[in-house]
């Protein structure tokens, strides 16, 4: 038997953090590649240094800062978390979804959960948001499952439901605010892999067969941790570079933490409003 996070463990990082903040976050927000200046906008703001919590992992990656904002946006309490882990960086599962159930345990009900994602729908630009509406879990159906291991059953269920995945409310204030705000937001299916390596041309044509609109490494593992506690997720993807169906483009990391400077702005908009309606 493989060693898991005990409820413990988690409990033990709730209270290192709660002995520094001021007030329980009403929302959380994970902040993807490139998108960490957001955090910025947290007024009266704590910062801790996760390399500060014991037993915190550690974001290794270009983008992500590894830092815990708690303060205030739109007058809201909220958490906002500059960098988050990734598989691949080496962690299990349980550790790369670890900040969601901490946030759980801290109280939080709401999570907005943010990502620099490639298209795969040719109509997709760099810059564009996108609604995540649903997700495809391909990290999951092949075995990485963060439910994996012993249930912590006072938090969720052996078996949660995933047919909802993305709050509806949340979803339709997210459309409204960037309606109104004039930002413009797409919508469609996210599809999560392991990575590091960007997918190649015939990667990204099974992926649009089977039905996903943009893809990265990340989201789905912890919006699978939040529902199973019961969090409500709102999810948007900030497109960083084109489909690449063909092969006639090349990714690059510099060229998703880019994008985020023209993501970021318009992000902020609907986040500030989503945190000022909800």
């Amino acid at each position: 038997m493989e060693n898991f996070i005990t409820l413990a463990q988690i409990d033990a990082i709730k209270d290192t953090i709660q002995r520094q903040i001021k007030e329980t976050p009403e929302f959380a927000v994970i902040l993807g590649s490139g998108l960490g200046h957001i955090a910025d906008a947290v007024e009266d703001a704590i910062t801790i240094p996760s390399a500060a919590i014991n037993g915190w992992p550690r974001s290794t990656v270009e983008g992500h800062s590894g830092k815990l904002v708690f303060g205030r946006m739109e007058n809201r309490p909220v958490m906002v978390m500059q960098g988050r882990i990734h598989y691949y960086e080496g962690y299990p599962m349980d550790q790369v979804t670890l900040p969601v159930r901490v946030m759980q345990r801290l109280g939080i009900q709401n999570l907005i959960v943010t990502n620099a994602a490639g298209a795969i729908n040719p109509d997709f630009v760099p810059g564009d948001l996108m609604l995540i509406t649903d997700h495809i879990n391909m990290i999951g159906m092949a075995g990485l499952n963060p439910l994996r291991g012993p249930n912590l059953d006072l938090i969720g269920p052996r078996f949660p439901d995933m047919s909802q995945p993305y709050d509806k409310n949340l979803s339709e204030l997210a459309r409204r605010i960037s309606r109104e705000q004039q930002v413009g937001m797409r919508e469609g299916v996210y599809v999560s892999l392991s990575g590091p390596s960007f997918e190649s041309p015939a990667d990204l044509r099974f992926l649009r067969v089977i039905g996903a609109d943009a893809v990265g490494m990340s989201t789905v593992p912890e919006v699978i941790i939040a529902r199973h506690g019961g969090t409500r997720v709102l999810g948007i993807s900030g497109i960083s570079n084109k489909a690449n169906l063909d092969g006639s483009n090349i990714t690059t990391h510099a060229e998703v933490l880019e994008a985020g400077r023209v993501i970021g702005p318009k992000l902020e908009k609907v986040i500030r409003g989503v945190l000022k309606l909800a």
